[in-house]
């Protein structure tokens, strides 16, 4: 069963929903048979990268808020963070924009490092508080997870994969989706927003039980013939 998830690099609910989710599938039995899918959303992709400001300056400027008061909303969400097992350090996230994070992250998925590429882009944009627009912090975590230096560099000096990103905001413009986390279950079932483990769970046994139904396992009619079992005995 297929899950496609919507998210922005930049969005603090994202990773704590990546979290809660990856939570709620370790304790689903048939986890082997899910498939993930992270998709591109920018929710701001007018952003320009600016290294001399924190998010809380960013958030103060952009919402008309105080500087107190934006420090105390991203107080609450390192605090969310935390009870998912995530470490923040917001007043020292880079102000950046994503796009060119979301063409690395359609690279690694070409890769087959889709995911590994996710969780890479969070931690270093909401725990080591790296510049998720810098070429050399991106070469340097596609290193981390496995991907050729040289191929990310390559990616990284063109335009490579912006399409993909494009089409992924194309799409969730179509699907009507207008925040992130977004996570689409077998084409049937959307959830959106961090929500609670159990909101995962449920709708995984649900989507999946549906699934089933959808994809039965083959029957065949079997000619009994000389053959080795999983244990080595042949016969």
């Amino acid at each position: 069963m297929k899950v496609e998830i919507w998210s922005d690099v930049m969005c603090p609910f994202c990773y704590i929903g990546k979290r809660r989710f990856e939570d709620a599938l370790q304790h689903f039995d048939n986890k082997d048979q899910v498939e993930i899918e992270w998709k591109s959303f920018q929710l701001n992709p007018d952003l320009e990268t600016d290294t001399s400001i924190n998010i809380n300056q960013y958030l103060a400027d952009k919402k008309g808020w105080t500087i107190d008061h934006a420090s105390q909303m991203n107080d609450h969400v390192t605090k969310m963070a935390a009870e998912a097992g995530l470490t923040y350090h917001l007043d020292k996230a880079v102000v950046a924009n994503s796009f060119k994070a979301h063409r690395f992250s359609h690279f690694a998925k070409s890769k087959g490092l889709g995911i590994e590429a996710e969780e890479a882009l969070f931690k270093a944009y909401f725990t080591d508080s790296k510049n998720i627009d810098d070429n050399n912090v991106l070469i340097e975590l596609g290193q981390s997870i496995g991907l050729d230096p040289a191929g990310v560099k390559q990616v990284l000096e063109g335009d490579a994969y912006a399409s993909d990103v494009k089409h992924d905001i194309d799409t969730a413009q179509y699907l009507g989706i207008q925040g992130v986390p977004f996570f689409v279950l077998n084409n049937k079932y959307a959830i959106s927003g961090a929500q609670a483990v159990p909101v995962f769970e449920q709708t995984l046994q649900k989507a999946f039980g549906e699934w089933q139904l959808e994809n039965p396992k083959p029957k065949f009619e079997i000619i009994d013939g000389e053959s080795c079992g999983p244990d080595g005995d042949c016969n």
